[in-house]
């Protein structure tokens, strides 16, 4: 596969994106505009009902403020996955929502664990891990920017901070860790020059033959000359005066 079929920009990756952000700014605003609250619909750890967060949670928020710092990395990290992960981008959504759900199930303190950050985790912790073990250097590229970037989010997988979820942070960047190793995703194949090809001929390349045996510069001679008494032919044509008649003054 050629990497211009491969990353290649499609649709997907500014729909994606817009249908993530638009589905949970959607729920929030039913819950303002209806006075409704679905903390509960999130997950709660160990319990039959809370396992129904496992899926719901996502689209949960507490506050404006819990909505805005889920939104920008939502949309950047889905976008990315959309475009240098297209043939798995599916899989990873489904498979990091329902498996850090479960650790988040499972690890968890009895409270409603709520928000789209597990999902976060999942994706930068997957775009960093999956890059780097690729070796391909457009996705170790993109790792290194995900790492400068959300870098500073790693702290908050411990509990370092009262009425944030760390255990949901923890699942979704062991999850995305567990499927950069798991779900394999297909690579461009790296640009063969000439004399990286089996049947490469040293003695047929024009510009090895400039060098000797020990690696010098042979400068090459131009071709010689040929005669230019055999080459050039002087012909001569005369022409008559045409001025007969003419008076001189």
């Amino acid at each position: 596969m050629r990497e211009s079929s491969y990353f290649k920009f499609t649709n997907l990756v500014v729909l994606l994106p817009m249908m993530a952000v638009l589905s949970i700014w959607t729920v929030y605003w039913f819950e303002i505009r209806y006075q409704v609250n679905f903390n509960h619909y999130g997950v709660y750890p160990r319990t039959l009902k809370g396992l129904r967060g496992i899926v719901l949670s996502p689209f949960i928020h507490s506050s404006v403020e819990h909505l805005y710092n889920n939104t920008i990395p939502l949309a950047v990290l889905t976008a990315s996955l959309a475009y240098f992960y297209r043939e798995i981008v599916f899989r990873v959504l489904l498979w990091g929502v329902l498996l850090s759900g479960v650790i988040t199930w499972l690890i968890g303190r009895p409270s409603y664990h709520i928000g789209a950050s597990g999902l976060i985790y999942v994706l930068v912790s997957f775009v960093f891990f999956k890059g780097i073990l690729s070796k391909y250097y457009r996705l170790v590229a993109l790792s290194l920017v995900v790492v400068f970037i959300y870098g500073s989010l790693l702290w908050y997988i411990f509990p370092v901070e009262e009425g944030i979820s760390w255990e949901g942070h923890l699942g979704g960047f062991v999850t995305g860790l567990f499927l950069a190793f798991v779900i394999k995703a297909p690579l461009p194949k790296p640009r063969k020059y000439e004399w990286e090809r089996e049947d490469y001929n040293e003695e047929e390349d024009e510009f090895l033959k400039h060098f000797d045996e020990d690696g010098n510069f042979i400068e090459s001679k131009p071709p010689e000359s040929a005669s230019l008494d055999d080459d050039i032919v002087i012909k001569y044509h005369f022409k008559k005066d045409s001025g007969e008649g003419k008076e001189d003054d």
